[in-house]
């Protein structure tokens, strides 16, 4: 479990993709790896990966094709920037939101405009996941925690402060770039719990009428 609160910024050293899925290697920056393990998880760019070798620069772990499939994984190239997220502690300070290093989908940046002092990036937002994303919810973007600032048709803002800018690889996004995203998980138990498990994949289950009736809108 993380807190999509970015530790580091990291960079991809190797990747070797296979007909089984890949193994990537990653230097981690000025990520602490004093107090990793063999088996832990580390979210990188917002996927959950475990370490199954390690040093005090750098970690390598096994990416499944399913992961390739779903995630940008399947395009990162050698010396590519990865935002980094040790799993959280229980003593951890709770600075962002539950996410779990699932990624839902994949997002598309369309523009990018200054907002005073800050950014305005809106992003694409894929029928499939489009449910779970609410105005003021949160989302997570390449394992960032941020605030979902406002929704349109097929597309969502969000608005970056200059530190977040400054300690994420967010600064480095074009029009066009792809990102990972993860819903908040909390949305999805709510789907399932609300709709007694019949959602199905095309569908999300959750309309107008069955929200109003569970006492969410009036």
């Amino acid at each position: 479990m993380f807190t999509g609160i970015i530790e580091a910024v990291g960079s991809i050293k190797a990747i070797n993709i296979n007909a089984d899925g890949a193994r990537i290697t990653v230097n981690v920056g000025a990520l602490d790896m004093s107090d990793v393990k063999l088996g832990d998880s580390i979210a990188t760019n917002g996927i959950c990966l475990t370490v199954v070798s390690f040093d005090a620069n750098s970690y390598s772990a096994d990416v499944s094709t399913e992961t390739l499939k779903r995630t940008g994984f399947g395009n990162y190239q050698i010396g590519q920037k990865v935002n980094l997220e040790k799993a959280m502690l229980p003593t951890t300070r709770f600075g962002g939101h539950i996410v779990s290093g699932h990624v839902d989908a994949v997002a598309e940046i369309i523009a990018i405009n200054p907002s005073g002092n800050s950014t305005d990036y809106w992003l694409s937002m894929a029928n499939e996941v489009a449910p779970y994303i609410a105005e003021k919810g949160s989302i997570t973007i390449d394992g960032v925690s941020l605030t979902v600032n406002s929704l349109e048709q097929g597309k969502f803002r969000l608005t970056i402060v200059p530190h977040t800018a400054e300690q994420t690889i967010i600064t480095q996004y074009q029009t066009g770039s792809k990102v990972n995203i993860e819903v908040d998980v909390m949305a999805r138990y709510i789907e399932r719990l609300l709709t007694k498990g019949q959602a199905t994949e095309q569908s999300s289950g959750v309309t107008q009428e069955l929200l109003a009736r569970s006492g969410f809108i009036r």
